[in-house]
């Protein structure tokens, strides 16, 4: 059964009549009276009264018209729906990231949604290395990771470079330093994430190698948490600057560098190649190229 011979049986019905039908259709009365019996013949049931001269419906045809006029709305409904993607009124764009990385792509959804109000964005927690799959198995539209994705089929743009500060709270005996050593940074009460990441790892793995003291007394499962302890003064944290730029804008907190620990990263987006993105991950990339490019201005 065709939608397109649904839609002349709802002419027929509309119209009372085949030639009024065709008329309305640009289409021979043959050619309407066909697709009406080709029906009939399909469902070994007479859709019109023959007897009637007003081209009454029988029973069956009364049914198969409430599911020709729903299908035919399904039908409206499925093409708006495509345009409405086409125009990102309701496109979704999905990406992958560690919680350090909400910081970072804030101000691109932030341009994004400016653009186009009506499309949505979803982050989701996944681990670094598990990233680059998860885009080329489209379960991702975009992934956020600090290196470069060696798996074929992906290309990333770079977000810019990321390195650990110490951040203190304003008003520590630090806080006007510009940069300290990895020894001062060692006496301090550290406040430290509880979760397992490269990064971490490399900083303990150096105070080892030097056979350095380190001072974490108070682990935490979030980054907000760890800021918001640093701004009680409980301690100090060493975290990815870029995580903590809007307490740095608004003074909550300060950052002083520690060379030896600051282990800069480049941060970029990974996606798959351009072809194959939708319109609303197409429109995502543009404010992602756009944020970088102003922010070499």
């Amino acid at each position: 059964m065709e939608l397109s011979d649904l839609q002349v049986f709802q002419a027929v019905a509309a119209e009372r009549s085949f030639s009024r039908a065709a008329a309305k259709l640009h289409r021979t009365q043959p050619a309407v009276s066909q697709t009406i019996r080709r029906l009939e013949t399909e469902l070994k049931e007479r859709l019109f009264d023959r007897s009637s001269k007003n081209g009454r419906l029988t029973e069956a045809g009364v049914v198969l018209l409430d599911y020709a006029e729903r299908l035919t709305r399904l039908q409206s409904e499925a093409h708006l729906a495509v345009r409405e993607l086409q125009e990102l009124r309701r496109g979704r764009v999905v990406i992958g990231v560690n919680e350090a990385a909400v910081q970072v792509l804030l101000p691109i959804v932030d341009r994004f949604r400016d653009a186009h109000p009506g499309a949505q964005v979803e982050m989701r927690r996944v681990h670094s290395r598990q990233i680059p799959g998860e885009v080329l198995n489209r379960s991702l539209d975009f992934g956020f990771v600090t290196f470069e994705p060696a798996e074929r089929g992906l290309v990333s743009v770079s977000l810019g470079v990321d390195e650990l500060v110490m951040l203190v709270r304003p008003g520590h005996p630090l806080s006007k330093r510009r940069h300290i050593t990895m020894k001062e940074f060692g006496k301090q009460t550290v406040i430290a994430h509880n979760d397992y990441s490269p990064r971490r790892e490399g900083v303990l793995r150096l105070f080892e190698e030097k056979h350095a003291p380190i001072n974490i007394q108070i682990s935490l499962a979030s980054l907000d948490g760890i800021k918001r302890a640093v701004e009680m003064g409980l301690g100090v944290a060493l975290l990815p600057r870029r995580c903590a730029l809007a307490e740095l804008a608004r003074k909550q907190l300060v950052a002083v560098r520690v060379p030896q620990l600051g282990m800069p990263r480049e941060l970029r987006l990974v996606y798959r190649k351009a072809g194959e993105l939708s319109h609303a991950s197409e429109a995502f990339l543009r404010a992602a190229q756009a944020h970088v490019d102003g922010s070499k201005t």
